[in-house]
């Protein structure tokens, strides 16, 4: 698990809240606390990667959307109408991004703490998993096709259908869209380029193949359950 040192230097700059200048307090948001060091999900991911992608890329979204919501709000009170809505963008990029990493990092868990282990047999989501994939490996082959196919930027999610019976499916987003709606994200894998490339370079191949050793299906099969 990451420091208090650590988790207080990533977040120094990201206050909980503020008051607006029309007096409605808005909460902020900030980066998660990790439960686990960086080096832990090594050797699948290194932890200079997920040093740099928490300390930096998610810390950016953190503050581009705590950003765009002050400013949003301000335009809204002065009545900048086309202003709201080209900061609706950046709430929408960044916020994505904020929701999409805090899945993520969930999502992962060192092989050492069970880490890559699959759901238990005898929970509805594995039983899912069987019935309309036929084995986990498939599940996992069908993601990293799509994965593969992702043109630039994005994110790839086994998701749970509650307008279809809990259904299992597995959607792509590009750059930093989420998941809203009927679909409950289960699983949520990073595909933009500072995810891997570090490590992986231009064979990202190789890290949606790695990433399956550190997946929380426990996480998974909890948020199957509870949604």
């Amino acid at each position: 698990m990451l420091s208090s040192t650590l988790r207080s230097t990533a977040r120094s700059s990201v206050p909980r809240a503020l008051a607006s200048r029309s007096g409605a307090i808005r909460t902020k948001v900030s980066l998660p606390d990790l439960d686990w060091d960086y080096g832990a999900l090594e050797p699948h991911i290194s932890g200079k990667i997920n040093e740099l992608h928490y300390t930096k890329h998610h810390a950016t979204y953190v503050a581009g959307y705590n950003t765009a919501i002050e400013q949003h709000a301000e335009a809204k009170a002065k009545g900048e109408v086309k202003k709201t809505i080209e900061l609706q963008k950046a709430i929408n990029f960044h916020g994505g991004g904020y929701t999409n990493h805090c899945l993520f990092w969930k999502n992962l868990l060192p092989e050492k703490q069970g880490g890559g282990e699959p759901p238990s047999s005898d929970s509805e989501f594995a039983k899912r998993i069987i019935e309309q994939y036929g084995s986990l490996d498939n599940l996992k082959s069908i993601t990293n096709t799509k994965l593969a196919g992702i043109q630039g930027s994005g994110w790839a999610f086994i998701v749970k259908n509650k307008e279809n019976g809990g259904a299992l499916d597995v959607v792509t987003t590009f750059n930093q869209d989420t998941i809203t709606g009927p679909l409950v994200p289960l699983v949520a894998i990073d595909a933009w380029e500072h995810a891997y490339y570090l490590q992986y370079q231009n064979v990202k191949a190789d890290y949606f193949k790695a990433i399956w050793n550190v997946i929380n299906w426990k996480e998974a099969e909890k948020r199957y359950q509870v949604n």
